[in-house]
């Protein structure tokens, strides 16, 4: 089969995330003989990834309209791209691009199509009508669009594994773990810790509620109260396409505090560990695998985090991480206090966690994956 034979278009929402999140897949996808193609709101990086061999299409979605008109119209203009392109596979990105893209999908005749589920995030964690109402509806349709015969769901954890499964167990096998967006273990090397005191504990990542960013800061100002001279490092915008996203009002007050600073957007993240001891992130739920503790763990840096789904993929109690039960800000002040006056657990745990992130989520090993997937279902189509 030829190259243009082979032709692959992965359909995400937002330029941003494709470039952050999906790059090591699709140069794999390019690299093992596919026509790679992505379809995309393009803002902010559409030179690069045309610079990358990827043809681009832009589309006019936004990742915040869910009303029925807006999905409507989503749809209709990803069924005439399908169309017009006929792809041999579509790789959808996210639980907006799996649902409408989906339904695209089907109607166009798509040969196969892979979806990828990154976590359940918002629709997932949250207790809103909204939440409910998105949420009832993707388990509803998820059967018939993500696990039909030549479809393939990839998940970044076995929680999400069995969640999915579970929805259709004859077709179980249909949903493989793969674990993360993979790390680029050249560019993320080991850091040294910088000089104490202070030490430092940072959160890299979006500005949302079910980041649990307040719980960290409550956290920070009790270690701070108690006598350790614990600093916190926030660094990442809001992000207004969530409905959980934090107001920069919100922010700027926690910066005032004693010890906080928010850096906003960091371009390279590797400035962030060059000057934090910790990584801290006390998520709420509906993680697939954190990408920032990935990027942490390669860089050399011990873990406080949440006991949630995906996050304990990465951050393991005891090896090198220490995890305690979402929204308890008394037990992760209790963690990061424990960290911040040990420097011999916090090299113990950076140590481990690197070595760890080498095992099996560098970018090479998560493009294999990804590759086996698609001749998975190359092998299925005959």
């Amino acid at each position: 089969m030829s190259q243009a034979e082979k032709k692959l278009i992965f359909l995400v929402t937002e330029d941003w995330y494709f470039w952050s999140h999906r790059l090591p897949m699709a140069r794999a996808a390019r690299d093992a003989g596919f026509a790679v193609a992505v379809a995309t709101r393009v803002q902010a990086h559409g030179d690069r990834i045309r610079a990358e061999g990827f043809a681009l299409h832009p589309l006019r979605w936004r990742r915040e309209q869910l009303g029925p008109f807006a999905s409507l119209a989503a749809i209709a203009e990803v069924y005439r791209l399908y169309r017009r392109e006929r792809p041999l596979i579509v790789h959808h990105v996210a639980q907006k691009a799996a649902l409408l893209g989906g339904v695209a999908a089907l109607l166009a005749r798509v040969p196969a199509v892979v979806s990828i589920i990154a976590g359940v995030g918002y629709v997932g964690t949250s207790a809103s009508r909204h939440a409910r109402i998105i949420g009832g509806l993707a388990r509803l349709l998820w059967p018939l669009l993500l696990l039909r015969r030549h479809c393939r769901v990839i998940v970044q954890n076995d929680d999400d594994r069995r969640g999915i499964a579970a929805l259709k167990p004859a077709a179980g096998a249909r949903v493989v773990v793969i674990p993360g967006s993979g790390i680029d273990l050249d560019y993320f090397q080991p850091i040294a810790e910088p000089p104490t005191p202070p030490v430092v504990a940072a959160y890299v990542g979006r500005m949302i509620a079910i980041k649990g960013v307040a719980d960290l800061v409550a956290a920070q100002q009790i270690v701070q109260r108690d006598g350790t001279d614990l600093r916190l490092v926030l660094a990442g915008r809001p992000d207004p396409a969530n409905p959980s996203t934090l107001d920069e009002a919100t922010l700027r007050d926690w910066a005032s505090r004693k010890g906080v600073t928010w850096l906003g957007h960091v371009e390279d993240v590797r400035r962030v560990w060059t000057q934090a001891h910790i990584a801290a992130l006390a998520s709420h739920g509906g993680e697939g695998l954190p990408k920032t503790l990935l990027e942490a763990a390669a860089a050399g840096r011990a873990i406080v985090a949440t006991d949630v789904p995906g996050t304990r993929d990465i951050a393991r109690d005891g090896l090198n991480a220490i995890l305690v039960p979402a929204a308890d800000v008394t037990a992760l002040a209790a963690a990061l206090k424990a960290l911040a006056i040990d420097e011999s657990r916090r090299r113990h745990l950076a140590e481990a966690g690197r070595t760890l992130v080498e095992t099996g989520f560098s970018d090479a090993a998560i493009g294999a994956a990804t590759v086996a997937v698609y001749r998975d279902l190359l092998a299925a189509l005959g």
